[in-house]
């Protein structure tokens, strides 16, 4: 059953639009006649008289707050494409280019100022802009919002991409860790913080009230980072499952119809999904000192616990597979390997026997084709997890988070994810990375020596 909560970014924009529209009040007769939705060209002018009136700072503290909650109540009231001429303005308009650049170096110099002065110099006025809203109600949201924009439209225009990469140090400082809270979210949290979480789970999807009832039973547990001038919107939140050992299956780890057990038996805690919340804070990263945190809390609230680990996908696996099988041919089997596809296909021999194999609907529940891929692409998984790129990180993007953060490689699990997205992720396959808190630091160090930290269970299926 789904959940009716598609109007969750509406309200959000709503409290934004109020907020502004009230601290702008004393600039309405500066500013003039509203901007029509769709930006016009002959608006852009009435446009840049006002981002140059904000710029220009004039007036006391009141003064220049109102003319940043005017200009962001204007940004709200604009259409997508009105929205998209705004920011492509700033920009390209309000950037800084390597002529001004130079110049600002030329007269630093010329001045004797000390250091500061030139950081402050080269910072572009886009982003000079950009940090009014900071100290408005509802403005560190505005900005987070605004840069996801950025980002989006980063993608075709350089100029927006750079803007978007100036803003990265400014919200970096704004959301360091320190200022974070660490919230536990249960089933008697606010309606409209669970509504959120339905809508950022980006791991696996919650389907239903039960499903998500079933993530925050007692011997479940779910946790967020907020800020202080965000409280009602997480930044990132993990799900944990307490449970007896070392989970494999995601499917029977989320079953709404298991028995709940009680937590003070668990001597693991699984972190079984992470999801960012705000794209606009993408490359500020604090996923990290998240899991950490969570598992020095749950060791503290349940002694019991001895293992943290994760149940995690492989997103890249399915493709290195197939990568390989493709260009590497029989050369990529052992001849043992070779051997075992004979008894369940003639049809073709080798790798290719391989690839038809798994294009086949529902091999995975035939034995005997199990049986004889299993070894393959075990041995393959355990290769991908322990190969690293010419710059020393994981061929795989939740292997480098993870090992980044010190865990390490501790078991692939066979037909893990039986979902759809899981057989097309990675044939089904999971993988756990393991925590053990005293170990954690020795292992970032290894891992940022370009070495994989892996069992002694994934590195035999790695040699076969």
């Amino acid at each position: 059953m789904a959940l009716p909560f598609s109007n969750t970014v509406d309200r959000t924009l709503e409290r934004l639009r109020a907020t502004f529209r009230e601290t702008a009040r004393g600039a309405r007769e500066v500013v003039g006649a509203p901007l029509r939705p769709d930006l016009p060209d002959d608006d852009m002018p009435r446009l840049k008289n006002r981002v140059d009136a904000c710029l220009a700072g004039a007036g006391g503290e009141t003064a220049r707050r109102a003319r940043a909650a005017e200009l962001g109540q204007t940004f709200l009231t604009l259409s997508a494409a009105g929205r998209k001429k705004f920011l492509l303005m700033l920009a390209r308009d309000y950037g800084l280019t390597r002529e001004a650049a130079l110049a600002a170096v030329e007269l630093w110099r010329a001045s004797k100022a000390p250091p500061r002065a030139l950081s402050k110099a080269l910072e572009p006025p886009a982003v000079k802009l950009l940090s009014e809203f900071l100290g408005l109600p509802q403005g560190v949201k505005f900005v987070v919002d605004l840069r996801a924009e950025l980002l989006a439209l980063g993608r075709g225009d350089p100029a927006a991409r750079a803007l978007s990469d100036d803003l990265r140090p400014l919200l970096g400082s704004w959301f360091d860790v320190g200022f974070l809270d660490l919230v536990r979210i249960d089933w008697r949290s606010p309606a409209s913080l669970l509504e959120k979480l339905v809508t950022y789970e980006a791991v696996h999807a919650i389907r239903s009230w039960r499903d998500l009832k079933n993530r925050l039973d007692s011997d479940r547990r779910c946790f967020a980072f907020f800020h202080p001038h965000m409280p009602d919107e997480p930044l990132i939140f993990v799900e944990v499952a307490l449970v007896p050992g070392m989970a494999g299956s995601v499917q029977r780890l989320l079953d709404p119809k298991a028995p709940t057990r009680d937590p003070q038996a668990a001597d693991t805690a699984i972190f079984y999904s992470i999801s960012n919340c705000q794209q606009g804070l993408a490359g500020v990263s604090f996923g990290n000192f998240l899991i950490k945190r969570v598992a020095q809390e749950l060791q503290k609230q349940l002694p019991n616990l001895k293992d943290f680990a994760t149940l995690s996908p492989l997103p890249g696996l399915r493709a290195y597979i197939d990568g390989r099988l493709k260009d590497e041919a029989d050369t990529l089997l052992t001849s043992g390997e070779i051997a075992s596809l004979s008894p369940v296909t003639d049809a073709a021999h080798g790798a290719a026997a391989v690839r038809l194999l798994l294009d086949r609907p529902g091999w995975s529940q035939v034995p005997a084709i199990d049986k004889a891929l299993r070894p393959i692409l075990m041995r393959l998984a355990a290769l991908y997890l322990t190969t690293t790129d010419d710059k020393g990180r994981a061929l795989d993007r939740v292997a480098h988070f993870h090992l980044g953060n010190g865990a390490r490689v501790e078991r692939l699990n066979w037909l893990g994810d039986t979902s759809t997205n899981g057989f097309k992720q990675a044939y089904g396959m999971m993988v756990n990375y393991r925590y053990k808190l005293g170990d954690v630091d020795a292992n970032h160090e290894s891992y940022a020596s370009g070495k994989v930290v892996a069992s002694r269970e994934i590195r035999a299926l790695a040699k076969g």
